[in-house]
């Protein structure tokens, strides 16, 4: 038994080693010297070089674009989880004509490759003139992240009691009442599972920008990362420190909601 249970232990330390081995390089390569990193003589840099964090902030421009990616961030997930919450609830109530062929149709959207669609969606963005554009580049998002996330949520309200809705009725509360008021909090897990691994979404998206801004202001976080990709003059120690100065929004709101993303995703499992 005691075997066993070391065996056991054993292996989730390795896997936890093998998960974070990635993020700690990139951490410890940001504080090195270019020529410490390049020549490999030493995992752990002999002094830190903070002043790395710094340049990249700057040459990077992270000022304009870190404010960019919360912004897109924050009104793409808020326009998700409102749209996502009510068609998924309608999805899992409302019974209508045609809403297997609905349910097909966002499994199908689902499998098909988003930049399969990106000429297609800048040509309905230039007809509507929103190319290069804040509003457009979010409405993008938005109908992105909309299949799975409507699949969620749906899944959430099916699994719940009806009987919650027709006593709410019986009160005399109307239709949006049983929603808002009741089923809603419910769904409560749900809403921040979708919130998270949409948020993950939107803050990595970057091939879409390039299709749809021609101006560098309007660019994502992700566009600070290319400046300092180049053949000619290398500098990898500022771009994992960029790298670095990126993730950590994203990993902030992961730690706060871990625990709703595994629950989320534990009790809302698509069937």
């Amino acid at each position: 038994m005691f075997t066993r249970r070391f065996a056991f232990y054993a292996l989730l330390v390795l896997v936890a080693f093998v998960a974070l081995f990635p993020i700690v390089s990139v951490l410890l390569g940001s504080v090195q010297k270019a020529q410490e990193l390049y020549s490999g003589s030493s995992f752990f840099p002999t002094t830190f070089e903070w002043n790395n964090y710094v340049t990249a902030w700057n040459d990077g421009n992270f000022k304009t674009f870190l404010p960019n990616s919360l912004f897109y961030t924050v009104i793409a997930v808020i326009g998700i989880l409102i749209v996502a919450s009510m068609a998924g609830y309608a999805l899992a109530r409302i019974e209508f004509p045609g809403s297997k062929v609905v349910m097909f149709l966002i499994l199908a959207i689902m499998i098909i490759p988003a930049p399969a669609s990106f000429i297609a969606v800048y040509k309905v963005l230039v007809n509507m003139h929103l190319a290069n554009t804040r509003q457009g580049y979010i409405l993008v998002l938005i109908a992105e992240g909309l299949p799975l996330s409507i699949m969620i949520m749906r899944s959430f309200f099916v699994r719940q009691p009806k009987e919650l809705e027709e006593a709410a009725v019986l009160d005399g509360s109307s239709s949006f009442g049983v929603f808002w008021r009741i089923m809603l909090p419910l769904a409560r897990p749900g809403l921040a599972a979708v919130a998270v691994i949409e948020a993950l979404h939107v803050w990595n998206e970057y091939l879409l920008a390039l299709v749809i801004f021609n101006d560098d202001s309007l660019m994502p976080v992700q566009r600070g990362l290319t400046r300092f990709v180049s053949a000619e003059t290398p500098q990898t120690n500022i771009l994992l420190a960029a790298t670095a100065i990126s993730v950590l929004p994203i990993i902030v709101l992961y730690l706060f909601a871990q625990r709703n993303i595994t629950q989320g995703i534990a009790e809302g499992a698509v069937k």
